[in-house]
């Protein structure tokens, strides 16, 4: 036997078959608590037993006797009588009227009775023939009948009436036939009597036979609802109407006297028609996995009733026959009632058949076209229907299977199913089939599995059943769902993956980190992850356009892949950065394992410096900037690419194109940069924000010529913070307008002020170009400020700070051309720093040149420098310009860049940044001495001047 065979054949053993007290069979319960319907039983049975007791015994005397036979089956009665009416009037449903009539026939038989005991017990007297008895008596039946055909399972069509009425005369004819030729034929011959006593005499046995014949007639046909309480009706009616029969016997009603034996049945008839409607039970539910008991059970008792409900016609006919076999045997004359009953039972038979025949005919008919449209929607389906034995051999292939497998169905019957399905999904399937049989029908009645099926055509595909029991084996319904398979798969590959270099994307980038940390490797130190930003890559796609920026993307991620281990991961995570996971080869030497991991990060960003050749033949170089994060015990995937970001960070702040690993001081410098980002929000509201001055000095007079605008934050705690500290943190540009609008109008205001004071010295205000552009500051806004603050023409010098490439040059030269003659100087600040100076000296309207404090530095130590300070001090002079030296803090640079030409110069070789009152005290000096063969001093400072002025409040390091 097959795996999938054994595992069938398991389950419909263990699961289909289990215990009463399994859970896939449901025990049937009664109506109502056991123990009161088992105690209401054995009462029952034993006021049964007692009174046919007493009746056997004689009940000890002759007027007791007359009493318990007369008004004892009255009493009986009474109580069938009185519970029928009560359930019918307690309970709503169409078998109410049912119990009605019953009540109806058991009061009939209980005053019956009663008027009988009062001629035999009051009266003393023989019951007269006919009385008033034999009315009541009469009256019985035919309520009890009606009642039978309201308990009965309606026929749905006609010929289900015809064919219960021919029944019910087939039957009550041959009990006619036959009781006719043993004893109704001598009592209606019966020379003597009355023709009203004969006909009682017939009424009796003739109403008990149509009782008999609908009892039996609607046995076979009684509805499924309220089952029980039909049952125990119908068993009462036959007991009552089997001691009529034996009542009517000429020698047993001879010798019959009130409280004999025969009362006993009419006794338990009555009784057991009262408990009938009260002792039903629920309907029991077919067992959904029952024992092999409780399946023969379901299945063969069906054909037993059916086989009976048909035989019943032919019994009666033979009765019927035995009725006339009767009066030949006993060489009587054919009694004319005999033959015609006989010959109304034929005709009836004969009419019954044909009906049947021609129903039969129709279902036939009816029953070939539903398996016609059965058999046409299982070849016309899309789907593959199999059917699969105990044993895992498939015993039929719908034809579909040509279409879907590649073979023909013919080709797969008789194969074994294991040997059909991928190897490595076998055990999937064999465990989800195990589960399914072991699961409850009700609960579960069909399961889907997807597996790998071999086709015709010797590849595999992606196949999806619903499976379903059948016979102790399953159908399966199956269809070929592999190019869905294979889109979703697509559609996984693009969620997890970066569509423009089909590398992992961050997020799958994160879970194999996270899987990383969590599996095998967990404990393994050397686990590391690489955080790659390219170096002027932004330059590329601003040069060449965003096509040459995604071909060098592509190159690089080519040569990361190609760089990294077969086990390790290369991700892009958006934009030009992108990620390495370099996973531990168990060496517990951190030291040797961080030195290799530097050794290939130094590898990766020289591999990602060489030239790239893009669109057009262009070649572009980018470096790398390259964090290296190391996983630590207890980290997460999170904490470990936080970690290795912000060595990125630091490779970048620190120049770029390097390496740099991640220390934990690097978090805390974040929270630091965090908390003052997130104080400076609300510093300028607060007014911590305050304005220095350092004076310009001309270098061949000493003479302050102008003041430079600067800012300074002095925190809550007392810090002081440079721009360069707090710009550095500022990453809200909404927040360095307001800082930039702030210091010009402050700036604007003081230096009305001191000119209102005789100090008319020009101060300059840096500000960024493409802040002059910005909407947040008008064009009329510096006009205004100048206007309302009465600063004289030339008082204000506004410092370009930047030379941002998204700037046009077209509307800034406009701008400054408006600003110009207005009166407002320009300065260029930062010359020498960068290739956009040229072409803004070539097409700006520029006043000032200010050199970069970058050439300043070192201008005395650096001959190179100095040449090429010199060649820039040579430009502006031949352009008329004024120049100014930022940064000069020693006096040899105040020699030097006078030798050179340069005509002004601002640093802590003359003064740091001064408050106001320092600075009108300066102004009021007015000049500066100039270094000559010795030290210059500054202030109040050494005969040496310090880098830092003694004006300058100390600035604490970032």
């Amino acid at each position: 036997m097959t795996a999938p065979g054994a595992l069938i054949e398991r389950g419909h053993v263990t699961g289909g078959g289990g215990a009463a007290s399994g859970p896939g069979l449901t025990r049937p319960g009664p109506a109502r608590s056991g123990v009161p319907l088992l105690v209401a039983q054995i009462l029952l049975g034993l006021v049964c037993a007692g009174y046919a007791t007493g009746a056997a015994l004689g009940w000890g005397s002759e007027r007791l006797a007359l009493v318990m036979g007369d008004f004892g089956l009255s009493a009986a009665a009474f109580a069938a009588a009185v519970s029928c009416l009560l359930y019918a009037r307690v309970h709503e449903s169409r078998f109410r009227p049912a119990w009605l009539l019953f009540a109806f026939s058991s009061g009939m038989a209980a005053a019956g009775n009663a008027v009988w005991g009062w001629y035999e017990v009051v009266l003393h007297k023989d019951v007269p023939s006919p009385s008033l008895a034999d009315l009541f008596f009469l009256l019985f039946a035919p309520p009890a009948i009606v009642g039978l055909l309201v308990l009965a399972k309606k026929p749905v069509t006609r010929a289900g009436w015809v064919c219960l009425v021919l029944d019910a005369w087939l039957i009550g004819g041959s009990l006619l036939t036959l009781s006719w030729s043993l004893a109704l034929a001598h009592t209606a011959h019966f020379e003597g009597e009355s023709v009203a006593r004969a006909a009682l005499t017939l009424a009796y046995p003739l109403l008990d036979i149509v009782l008999v014949s609908m009892v039996l007639a609607l046995h076979f046909r009684r509805s499924q609802l309220n089952r029980s309480a039909t049952n125990t009706a119908i068993a009462a009616l036959a007991l009552t109407v089997l001691c009529d029969a034996l009542f009517t016997s000429p020698l047993l009603r001879e010798n019959y006297t009130s409280g004999q034996l025969l009362d006993a049945g009419w006794f338990a008839g009555s009784l057991l028609l009262a408990y009938a409607p009260w002792g039903a039970r629920r309907p029991v539910p077919v067992p959904v996995t029952g024992t092999a008991s409780a399946r023969a059970q379901r299945h063969h008792s069906r054909p037993v009733a059916g086989s009976l409900a048909a035989l019943t016609p032919y019994l009666a006919a033979a009765v019927c026959t035995l009725g006339i076999l009767y009066n030949v045997v006993e060489g009587r004359r054919v009694d004319r009632v005999v033959v015609l009953t006989g010959c109304t039972v034929v005709l009836a038979l004969v009419v019954r058949q044909g009906i049947m025949l021609l129903d039969n005919i129709a279902l036939t008919h009816e029953l070939a076209q539903k398996e016609n449209h059965f058999r046409s929607l299982v070849q016309g389906s899309s789907d593959v229907i199999m059917i699969a034995a105990p044993t895992g051999i498939l015993r039929y292939v719908s034809p579909a299977a040509s279409g879907v497998y590649g073979r023909e169905a013919e080709d797969l019957i008789g194969e074994e199913l294991a040997s059909l399905i991928h190897p490595e999904d076998l055990g999937g399937v064999v465990h989800e089939v195990r589960r399914f049989l072991a699961a409850p029908p009700s609960e579960e009645p069909t399961t889907r599995i997807e597996c790998r099926f071999r086709s015709g055509r010797g590849d595999w595909l992606n196949v999806e059943s619903t499976v379903n029991r059948h016979q102790g084996g399953l159908i399966f319904n199956s269809r070929d769902v592999t190019e869905r398979v294979r889109l979703q798969a697509q559609l996984q590959h693009n969620a997890e993956h970066d569509p423009l270099t089909d590398l992992p994307n961050r997020a799958l980038f994160t879970r194999r980190v996270r899987k990383a940390l969590a599996g095998r490797r967990a404990s393994d130190p050397g686990t590391a992850v690489l955080f790659i930003d390219l170096d002027g890559f932004k330059g590329v796609n601003d040069r060449l356009g965003h096509q040459a920026g995604d071909e060098l993307l592509v190159q690089a991620a080519r040569r990361l892949q190609d760089s990294v281990r077969a086990g390790d991961t290369a991700a892009r995570l958006g934009g030009d950065e992108f990620a390495a996971l370099i996973l531990g080869d168990g060496s517990r030497d951190r030291v040797a394992r961080e030195n290799q991991v530097h050794e290939i990060a130094d590898r990766l960003r020289l591999t990602l410096s060489q030239p790239y050749t893009v669109e057009g033949g262009n070649e572009v170089r980018v470096a790398a900037s390259i964090g290296v994060a190391f996983a630590e015990p207890g980290i997460s995937a999170g904490e470990l690419l936080r970690n290795a970001d912000l060595a990125m960070y630091r490779a970048k702040a620190a120049g770029k194109d390097r390496v740099e690993m991640y220390a934990p001081q690097m978090q805390a410098e974040v929270v630091r940069r965090t908390e003052l980002a997130t104080r400076l929000r609300t510093a300028l509201d607060d007014g911590e924000f305050a304005l220095l001055h350092q004076p310009v000095v001309d270098l061949a007079t000493g003479r302050i010529t102008a003041v430079a605008a600067q800012a300074r934050w002095r925190s809550a705690q007392g810090i002081l913070f440079t721009p360069a500290e707090f710009l550095r943190v500022a990453d809200d540009g909404e927040r360095i307008a307001e800082l930039g609008r702030w210091l010009l109008e402050h700036a604007v205001e003081q230096a009305a002020e001191r000119a209102s004071l005789g100090h008319r010295t020009p101060v300059s205000v840096r500000l960024p170009a493409r802040r002059l552009l910005d909407r947040s500051l008008p064009l009329g806004s510096v006009e205004a400020l100048l206007t309302r603050h009465g600063l004289p023409s030339g008082s204000l010098m506004i410092e370009l700070a930047d030379n941002d490439p998204r700037v046009s040059f077209d509307d800034l030269e406009q701008r400054l051309v408006s600003l110009r003659r207005l009166g407002v100087r320009i300065a260029l600040d930062g010359f020498g720093s960068g290739y956009a100076a040229i072409n803004a000296l070539r097409r700006l309207p520029v006043d000032v040149l200010k050199l970069d404090r970058g050439l300043v530095e070192g201008v005395v130590e650096s001959a190179r420098l100095r040449k090429i300070t010199s060649g820039l001090l040579r430009i502006a002079s031949d352009l008329g310009l004024q120049s100014v030296a930022d940064g000069v803090d020693v006096p040899e640079q105040v020699l030097a860049l006078r030798a050179m030409g340069c005509t002004h110069g601002q640093g802590m070789a003359f003064s740091g940044p001064l408050d106001e009152y320092r600075l009108r005290r300066a102004l009021v000096r007015g000049e500066y001495p100039l270094p000559g063969g010795a030290a210059v001093p500054v202030g109040n400072g050494p005969a040496r001047p310090p880098i830092r002025s003694n004006n300058e409040t100390p600035v604490p390091p970032t």
